[in-house]
């Protein structure tokens, strides 16, 4: 699943991108992203993700509900 989201893929993504891969609401990764809950930065006034902090925070979500 994670391969999926790293193939031949760029290394920011967009909200709407992060939103997608999670299966959540936009509005939640704003929220996540303002909060500083999810690593997230602002380029330009637009929030932008880098795809691997993405999949590591994920994996530390998984890791953390065991």
């Amino acid at each position: 699943m994670l391969r999926d989201f790293c193939v031949a893929k760029p290394e920011l993504i967009t909200i709407k991108e992060v939103a997608d891969f999670l299966h959540i609401a936009e509005k939640t990764i704003y929220r996540l992203a303002a909060e500083g809950k999810i690593p997230a930065f602002k380029v330009g006034g637009s929030w932008r993700f880098k795809r691997k902090e993405i999949e590591d925070w994920l994996e530390k979500q998984r890791n953390d509900k065991k």
